[in-house]
């Protein structure tokens, strides 16, 4: 059971799943309905899931054994309704882990956490697996929370819960939904469609980032893996690759000489310069082997003709 499973990384975890298992053992929820096309593959159903009766209806009818628990309100929309988001975040999240204490058959969960958790007082550069963690946005303190009560009932209760701190993650399937990475999305968007784009971060921002692929990849090797190799039981750092607003344009123009930026700092600003620049992940590569194939070269040529595509342009 996929719960968020129509936002940017749910609407490509569903497909690689149900590659993995079958359309018809993957069960695709979001408080949204999906595309027209996403409806065709496989069972899947509005569910809000602060919704506790709902939620506990449908993991007994379907016979869920595994949920991957990824709605939330991101970084920048979450500094506009802070205790709303806090609420939805964290509520959300305990109502999965109470459920799969109360039911035997769920035997393993994927949350997933965020360099949000790191703050202004955490290295930034090549940040460890084990550091400090003093986030000052309300994302990144739910985040935070989060890691902290999967740890607990992992522990406490001897149940399997399992997360990636996701760095910035790039897409073209799927539009930006409010964080403060989603420059390094929009971008692409607005080269193919405009020529131009106006960066909400400075030019020589460094923020961690990585390929859609790539965290898809991540996330299921990390489910796949056998628990007794798994050393952290909270979240695992995941680096991708690191670039600035300025690397990413000057990517962009060799393919699109004619493309212009401008840059007007907002408030993800001040985010940005709270979150690391670089992420030490060795800990997640000894554990479960993970491996990141798309450098900024990749990244830029593939974006660039997946949005093309999407606009009908060659």
């Amino acid at each position: 059971m996929i719960i968020g499973a129509f936002g940017q990384i749910g609407s490509e975890l569903v497909v690689e799943l149900r590659n993995i298992y079958g359309n018809e053992n993957v069960f695709a929820t979001d408080i949204k309905e999906p595309y027209e096309d996403m409806k065709k593959q496989g069972p899947w159903a509005v569910l809000d899931v602060l919704d506790t009766k709902r939620l506990v209806h449908y993991v007994i009818r379907h016979k869920i054994t595994q949920i991957y628990h990824l709605a939330a309100v991101l970084s920048g929309n979450a500094e506009k309704i802070p205790i709303q988001a806090w609420h939805i975040n964290m509520e959300s999240l305990m109502n999965i882990l109470d459920l799969a204490k109360e039911v035997p058959e769920i035997n393993k969960i994927f949350w997933p956490s965020s360099i949000a958790v790191f703050g202004p007082t955490t290295p930034r550069q090549k940040t460890p697996q084990l550091t400090v963690t003093e986030p000052n946005t309300v994302y990144g303190i739910s985040k935070l929370a989060g890691e902290r009560w999967i740890e607990y009932y992992n522990q406490k209760y001897g149940l399997d819960i399992r997360s990636i701190r996701y760095p910035g993650l790039i897409s073209y399937k799927t539009e930006p939904g409010g964080g403060t990475t989603d420059y390094a999305v929009e971008i692409f968007y607005e080269a193919i469609k405009n020529g131009s784009y106006e960066c909400f971060l400075s030019e020589n921002s460094y923020l961690p980032m990585q390929f859609m692929d790539d965290a898809i990849k991540a996330t299921v090797t990390l489910m796949q893996t056998d628990k007794s190799k798994l050393s952290i039981q909270s979240s695992y750092n995941v680096g991708g690759i690191s670039f600035s607003p300025k690397e990413i344009y000057e990517e962009i123009k060799i393919h699109l000489p004619e493309f212009k930026i401008s840059y007007k700092p907002d408030f993800r600003q001040a985010i940005a310069d709270s979150w690391p620049a670089s992420i030490d992940d060795t800990v997640a590569q000894k554990d479960w082997g993970l491996k990141n194939v798309y450098d900024i070269k990749k990244l830029t040529e593939v974006m660039l003709r997946g949005v093309s595509e999407k606009f009908g342009k060659k």
